[in-house]
């Protein structure tokens, strides 16, 4: 039986490591990798001080707002509603398994404690907490995995230079920097959020696509995740075909193999890694002000569907108002989704991709 099980071993090993060189996974990784599959439905949340100005996620690229008048913004973050326990309950109650939090994103501000930067939510603002700690210890109680977002794209920090594809209008930009120093910084922050937050589902990251041609040092930062916890699954939102090491492959906005969005660079690498589509409730990531286009609980359920159909997660997405509340229509929605799959959800979990897809 034991000779069994590691014949068994070796040939999923070698399966999941189709178009991925030489990383072969550790028999933990390949578990995670099975309860991913079955999971089907996950809760993303965008949520960081550009919340404050309601205009979204890229508003510091998007309103071109210099470094010096950014850095205001954490000053007045104080979102004294958030609650931890109370957003996993909204998670749990729609249906998802898992949640992936925003620990940094584009504009450089950490939503952690990191001795890394500064320019931290602990340090920066009056709220002065680590609402991923929170985060993860009221997910660990209910039962459910957390990942976290890392950005690999950075429009303050100093040695991201040269700089990418986006924020160039951004004034206070750097113009010099030592990329390697930049490595550094990151190793230093995933090192972090992989030792002092317990055990994690994964690393979800993103912004490859602002400089797909730089040494991003795959190799090396890949391997400390899995050297430090061999079970944490790893995606990378680059838009393309898996890279060696990479436990998921991700498809934005869209269903896999579909380009309808415009961001594949290559929409029919779909590899035999296990999937995963994140949308939003509305059109936007981060908290929005003035988008009121949301999706209605029939639509997302249809969506549901058709990701389960293909073999891949749905990851929603919410994002939360600055004070640290979801939007109540959101949470109406959600509360929707999860009365469906209370009903049908044995038709969800754990199925597997359909035989015909749709068009």
């Amino acid at each position: 039986m034991k000779n069994l099980f590691l014949l068994l071993v070796m040939i999923l090993s070698i399966q999941a490591g189709t178009a991925q060189g030489n990383y072969v996974p550790h028999k933990e990784n390949l578990e995670a990798r099975q309860w991913f599959e079955e999971a089907k439905f996950g809760m993303f949340i965008h949520w960081g001080v550009y919340s404050n100005l309601g205009d979204g996620e890229w508003v510091m690229n998007n309103q071109n707002i210099a470094i010096e008048n950014y850095e205001k913004l954490p000053k007045f973050f104080n979102p004294t509603k958030f609650d931890a326990e109370e957003w996993v309950k909204v998670a749990k109650d729609a249906g998802m398994k898992y949640i992936t939090i925003t620990s940094r994103h584009h504009d450089g501000f950490s939503m952690f404690d990191t001795r890394a930067s500064d320019y931290n939510i602990v340090n920066n603002t009056p709220f002065g907490r680590d609402i991923l700690k929170e985060l993860a210890e009221a997910c660990r109680k209910e039962d459910i995995k957390l990942f976290f977002y890392y950005s690999l794209l950075d429009w303050r920090h100093p040695d991201y230079y040269p700089q990418g594809k986006t924020g160039k209008e951004i004034r206070d930009r750097s113009t010099k920097g030592n990329w390697e120093e930049y490595i550094t910084f990151m190793k230093a922050q995933l090192t972090e959020l992989l030792t002092n937050y317990g055990e994690i589902g994964g690393i979800w990251f993103d912004g490859h696509w602002d400089k797909p041609e730089a040494n991003w040092n795959y190799d090396e930062i890949y391997k400390l995740i899995h050297d430090l916890q061999p079970q944490a699954l790893i995606g990378n939102n680059h838009h393309s075909a898996p890279i060696d090491g990479e436990d998921f492959q991700m498809f934005e906005k869209d269903l896999p193999g579909k380009n309808t969005k415009g961001y594949r660079n290559d929409p029919a690498s779909v590899g035999a890694l296990p999937k995963e589509t994140c949308e939003t409730i509305n059109n936007s990531w981060g908290f929005n002000l003035q988008d009121d286009t949301h999706k209605s609980d029939k639509q997302l359920i249809r969506y549901l569907i058709q990701t389960a159909g293909y073999g891949a997660n749905f990851l929603l997405n919410v994002g939360p108002m600055p004070n640290g509340e979801i939007q109540e229509n959101h949470k109406q929605t959600l509360r929707s989704i999860g009365s469906w799959l209370n009903q049908y959800g044995d038709l969800i979990y754990g199925s597997k991709q359909g035989p015909i897809l749709s068009r």
